[in-house]
Formats: C-alpha cells, structure tokens, sequence
C-alpha cells in the first residue's frame, strides 16, 4: 500500500519493535519522518540505526508515556527537531506478564502498571501532543487498542478495563478535534505473532503450541496476524485519502470478533 505522507512528521509511541516498529518502516516508506517514543532504548536505537541506514528519517526519544512533565519535554524536543507534528499513533502498551488470575486475584501493582501504560499513557502524550498538531493545521491520531477492548477476555482484568478505555476514549476525542481539524480512530488488533509472542504460538518443532491451535480454532482466517497487517491499517487512516472517516474502530483480527466461527 503507496499513500503519499511526504512532509508530514509522526510520533509513534512504543515504535521500537513489533507492531510499533512495523508503523514506523510503514509511515518512513511512504515519505513520513517519524519520532519513535520507547523506553526500549537498545531496540529503539536499532531501529532508527537500520532506518536510517536506509535513508530514513527517524529519530528515537526515552521517555515514559504516563509521565506529563517528560513528554511535554520530549514533544518540544521532537518539534525542534522536525519542526512539527502532524500524526500522532498512541501504540505504547503493555499486558500482564506473570500467572492471569481472576479479578479477585489480581495484583493492584499489575493493575496500576497496565492501566499507567495503556490507558493514562494514552492521555498523557494525547494532551501533549494535540496542540503541536492544531498548530501544523490538523492531523491524525490513531490509537491502538485491542479486540479485548471489545470483546472482554478472562484473566486479564486490567488490561480488558484499559483497551475498553482506550475505545471510547478515541470516540471521545473524535468527537472532540475533527471540527478544529484532527481526525481520531482506533485500531484494535487481534492475536499478532511479533517476536514476543512467537513462544506463545510455536512449539519446538514449528509447529502451533497446544493453546495456540485451540485460539486459532476461533479465528476464521486460521491464523494469527502479523505486525505488517496492523501497520497496514494504520496506514490507512492516516492517508490523505480516508479524510472522511472519525471515530471509526478498525478490528485487524481475521474475524475473530465477527461471531462465533466454530460450531456449538
């Protein structure tokens, strides 16, 4: 997919690998500069040395997403460097990393981490932002949330509470900006197999894990999706070309959240 973003400067939080990092090799492709927010700097500085290797014109900010004071440091520093912000992708996120437990189990530290991160941290760079992009003249935001913002998933209290905010949130902010010029929409991808989940889905010999056929089993199209397939999406949105669509939530899931698939 060619769109033309010649000119125009992107921030794309948490862009330093997976789905993140596939955005910005999809804005940088097609004529964007972008700035990269992640506090995974090694892989940060990766991907900008790689980019940039290529040509690119990409840049790497650490910094934390929730923390107000830091990213209205890091948005002047990134608006000094390029000069603008017309595109904004809050991507930035993260899930429950030890034993998924039922609410009444949950860690409350979990439960501040995820909601910090995937929710706060969405505000937070959202409010730092959005003026640089009403001074450029308009824009775009796209938010990343999940299928379990609109399908709630068991044993992850957090993170479905997060992804659910993130959803009405992005309506909430369309509604908003689109009549001073910044459309917002909202991406909600399904199961994607990045190198962080590539052990949840593969077993030793190649082959799907056990848990990971009985997902697939729910997904028509059979398989998980891959960073590129979201990055296409957001692509999308942000094209000159989808200027009449806001507050639209774009399920990327291979239509896992369409209906039941399998028979009862």
């Amino acid at each position: 997919m060619q769109v033309d973003l010649t000119g125009q400067v992107a921030i794309v939080t948490g862009g330093a690998q997976g789905i993140g990092r596939a955005i910005v090799e999809h804005l940088t492709n097609n004529g964007a500069k972008v700035a990269i927010v992640d506090l995974a700097v090694a892989a940060a500085q990766a991907t900008v040395a790689e980019l940039t290797a290529a040509g690119k014109q990409v840049a790497m900010y650490a910094a934390d997403v929730a923390d107000a004071v830091a990213m209205s440091a890091t948005v002047a520093q990134i608006v000094d460097r390029f000069g603008r912000v017309d595109i904004l992708i809050n991507n930035a996120g993260i899930n429950t990393v030890k034993d998924r437990v039922p609410i009444h189990e949950y860690s409350s530290d979990d439960w501040e981490r995820i909601l910090r991160v995937d929710l706060t941290g969405v505000f937070v760079v959202s409010q730092a932002v959005i003026p640089r992009i009403l001074a450029a003249g308009g824009g775009r935001i796209v938010n990343i949330a999940s299928v379990a913002g609109l399908v709630p998933l068991r044993l992850q209290s957090a993170f479905v509470a997060a992804k659910a905010g993130v959803v009405n949130l992005t309506r909430s902010m369309a509604l908003e900006l689109a009549p001073r010029g910044i459309l917002v929409n909202c991406i909600a991808p399904g199961s994607v197999l990045t190198q962080g989940t590539r052990a949840l889905f593969y077993g030793a010999d190649g082959s799907y894990s056990e848990k990971a056929a009985s997902l697939i089993a729910h997904i028509p199209v059979g398989r998980p999706g891959t960073p590129a397939e979201v990055a296409h999406a957001v692509l999308f949105l942000v094209a000159p070309e989808a200027s009449y669509v806001n507050g639209a939530i774009l399920t990327v899931d291979g239509g896992w959240t369409a209906g039941y698939h399998r028979e009862w």
